[in-house]
């Protein structure tokens, strides 16, 4: 029987990306980096210091630790100035919507995202009150593909993995759902989050379904 529900941020509630990436680009451009959209996509889902660490090996260049910590640290900066540009009117379509059911009709929710700037983006979108537990960068040590953080919001909530659905927009977050023994849902192109339990293009369709449905009838 599902009892919770635990999201993702970044593509499932609101779309951060493009805020990241040009985070990301203006960091790169600075160190004389390569960094397209396609190396970007590499970073969908994954902590920090594993994006740094992607766009470093992408440009085979050779830096030390303390340097790499000082260079993510310049982009959360960028990003996080970049976030007072977002309203309450920035969630994807759909995920307001689905939020509000939830806790209509009683049921426990958590966020489980990889970023460290997740109570900003929250403010930002007047979103903290949908959440029961706010589990992030801040609340685990690895970072997905790795179950934790789906396990910290699972305990969080005082329920068992197999009572949860995850909803994610990234293949590592897929994964790391899969590995807990949660329920998933994937937002986005089947190449990226097909091996879901079950997957829909947008939000919008998810939340459509997910209203309509049963979902102990489904998982």
């Amino acid at each position: 029987m599902i009892k919770g529900f635990i999201f993702d941020l970044d593509g499932v509630i609101t779309d951060t990306a493009e805020l990241h990436y040009q985070a990301w680009k203006k960091l790169a451009d600075d160190m004389d980096w390569h960094f397209d959209r396609g190396v970007n996509e590499k970073l969908r889902g994954v902590s920090r210091m594993d994006s740094i660490n992607i766009i470093k090996d992408h440009n085979k260049a050779t830096v030390e630790e303390e340097k790499l910590a000082e260079l993510a640290a310049m982009k959360n900066d960028i990003y996080v100035a970049s976030l007072d540009t977002m309203t309450s009117e920035d969630y994807l379509p759909g995920a307001r919507e689905l939020l509000t059911h939830l806790r209509q009709e009683g049921f426990k929710v958590a966020l489980g995202s990889a970023s460290k700037n997740s109570s900003k983006v929250l403010k930002q979108l007047d979103a903290r009150k949908y959440f029961d537990i706010i589990g992030d960068g801040n609340s685990v040590a690895k970072s997905k593909p790795e179950p934790d953080i789906f396990l910290f919001g699972a305990e969080q909530l005082e329920l068992q993995p197999e009572e949860c659905i995850v909803y994610e927009d990234a293949e590592s977050g897929v994964d790391a759902a899969k590995a807990g023994g949660f329920h998933s849902v994937g937002i986005g192109p089947k190449e990226r989050v097909g091996h879901a339990d079950v997957y829909f293009e947008t939000m919008r369709e998810a939340t459509l379904f997910s209203v309509k449905s049963h979902f102990g009838e489904l998982f």
